[in-house]
């Protein structure tokens, strides 16, 4: 059983997430640590996948890379909303060769198998296609109270990519292409038995963060729990036990500034990063205006190993400005963090192709 001290654990976290000193230099190492980017369409000042690039690899990244390592170089891979190295291919989808999904979508896909073999064939033929050049020949539609009612094309291409019998080939802008997973995956991957493929996602996932627990709560698209990998720790003023990557343990710790995506993985479990790092956050994008504390897009603000505050701003493209309302501080900040923060701000304005970061 390993003792830890906060601050002990919190340099563990930030180091798993390569947010200390130096930086990594190449966009596939970063993913690769990470074991993947989230896809998300808020660009209040850049894509949350681009924002975390960037706050690993600087201003040198360009989003360019990403999707040129998607869709040429094949060495990363989108599935369900999230970018991940092919490298990781096998565990992923081992759930979907070998697991069955829920009845209701089970029926639905048997009752449009028709349907479903019109999608394999045209693409077949002429893919890779978006949604939109796909005709809808379902039987029976897809019933719902939300937003997925009667989408019958998008709800059979998202089974089918659960299912690994198609893939994402890339994207027009935000819209998606599709084409069959044989020529999108690599013919020689290996899709291990599910019980080891749920044990190599979670010794990965562990590494990615450093120090987990064992079992918490559910979370959408990517669990941030890891079950029995790794060695037990205990933290102290934390309940209860947790799970550490031997490999991080050690005290030699440069820390650096860095702004951060709401959807950072260092923040994205609040739990932990309350627990951790006494930082309260929350993304208030789907509050009313009046109603928010810390702005529609908050960048959590890291130094060293400690969530210092967040930033409220926005990239004001028609006038070429990164626009920053308000620096909520969390602690009591030193002309040396001021002034780290700002070089942040810059490097970030630089990189967006802003002309000035300027103060509301």
């Amino acid at each position: 059983m390993h003792r830890l001290t906060k601050a002990q654990a919190r340099r563990i976290a930030v180091r798993a997430q390569l947010l200390d000193a130096p930086r990594p230099t190449d966009l596939l190492t970063v993913v690769r640590r990470l074991t993947l980017l989230q896809i998300d369409p808020t660009a209040a000042i850049a894509p949350s996948a681009d924002l975390v690039a960037w706050s690993r690899l600087g201003s040198a990244y360009q989003p360019a890379e990403l999707k040129r390592a998607l869709e040429q170089d094949r060495t990363l891979f989108e599935h369900n909303a999230l970018v991940r190295p092919m490298s990781d291919l096998g565990p992923h989808l081992a759930d979907a060769l070998t697991a069955r999904s829920h009845e209701r979508t089970q029926t639905w896909i048997r009752d449009n198998d028709r349907f479903r073999r019109d999608i394999l064939k045209l693409l077949r033929r002429s893919g890779p296609l978006s949604s939109r050049d796909i005709p809808d020949t379902c039987v029976v539609p897809w019933a719902s109270t939300g937003w997925t009612n009667n989408r019958n094309v998008t709800q059979m291409l998202e089974f089918l990519m659960m299912r690994g019998e198609i893939a994402i080939a890339g994207r027009v802008g935000r819209e998606r292409l599709w084409d069959l997973a044989e020529r999108v995956y690599p013919s020689d991957v290996v899709v291990p038995p599910v019980d080891d493929a749920r044990r190599a996602r979670n010794e990965r996932r562990l590494t990615s963060l450093g120090i987990a627990r064992q079992k918490t709560t559910a979370m959408p698209l990517e669990p941030v729990d890891v079950g029995e990998t790794g060695e037990p720790a205990v933290v102290e003023g934390t309940k209860g036990e947790w799970r550490v990557d031997p490999a991080l343990l050690g005290d030699e710790f440069t820390g650096r500034t860095a702004l951060l995506s709401p959807f950072d993985r260092l923040v994205y479990d609040r739990a932990r990063a309350q627990e951790l790092f006494d930082f309260e956050y929350t993304l208030e994008m789907y509050k009313p205006a009046a109603k928010r504390r810390w702005g529609y897009f908050a960048l959590p603000i890291l130094h060293h190993d400690r969530l210092v505050g967040k930033v409220d701003a926005i990239a004001d493209r028609k006038a070429s400005v990164l626009r920053v309302h308000a620096i909520h501080a969390d602690a009591k900040f030193t002309q040396a963090m001021n002034n780290a923060v700002e070089l942040e701000l810059e490097d970030l304005a630089a990189w967006l192709g802003m002309g000035a970061v300027q103060r509301s």
